[in-house]
């Protein structure tokens, strides 16, 4: 199965408003968490700033540096289409409505937070965030199916997180430079030419 997004070309590059609004969409769009879907379905599905394969990238880029991945992520975008002031647009896009709604939301929160109706609200939005999360990683499995080392340091991955709990930054900093290895673009050799032997 191709993602539509694969068979269609990729749109203009945005431009310092584009890039603030796609990202407070994304920002507005994730209650409860699935921000990395959002984006995802945002960025490469609506918008087709970016193929799946450059945005998985980006997300990969953003998860082995500290802090939260969506932050690092809208700051990638950003530099990636726009530089400096690409990364502050949309920066501020994920940061100040949100933040804003956050401080005017977690006032009314504690002030009713006793109610039991507020609860299953809530629990209802946290399993709406969990299956965006899953909608996500369906598409990357289909992208990568026929790719057997990167479901193989999936599967170890998640093994040794699950199971043995091994912590995520030491993983990172052994697998992580594994990976890079195994993928880094190796020169290919010119072919001879016809009647000619190697």
């Amino acid at each position: 199965m191709t993602d539509a997004s694969e068979l269609s070309p990729t749109a203009p590059a945005p431009g310092l408003r584009q890039l603030f609004t796609g990202m407070l969409m994304v920002a507005l769009s994730a209650f409860g968490g699935g921000l990395s879907a959002w984006s995802q379905r945002i960025i490469v599905e609506q918008r087709r700033w970016m193929s799946n394969e450059e945005f998985l990238t980006g997300l990969t880029v953003a998860r082995l540096f500290p802090g939260p991945n969506q932050i690092n992520m809208a700051v990638y975008v950003g530099t990636f289409f726009c530089g400096l002031p690409g990364a502050l647009a949309a920066l501020a896009g994920m940061l100040l409505v949100p933040f804003t709604l956050l401080m005017g939301v977690g006032l009314l929160y504690f002030q009713f937070h006793t109610l039991p109706a507020l609860d299953r609200v809530l629990a209802g939005v946290v399993a709406a965030a969990a299956g965006m999360a899953l909608s996500m990683g369906f598409k990357i499995l289909d992208q990568y199916w026929k790719d057997p080392v990167a479901l193989l340091l999936a599967v170890v991955t998640f093994v040794l997180m699950t199971f043995f709990h091994v912590r995520l930054v030491p993983l990172v900093l052994v697998a992580g430079p594994l990976a890079m290895a195994w993928y880094w673009p190796r020169r290919s050799h010119p072919s001879p030419p016809a009647g000619e032997s190697p």
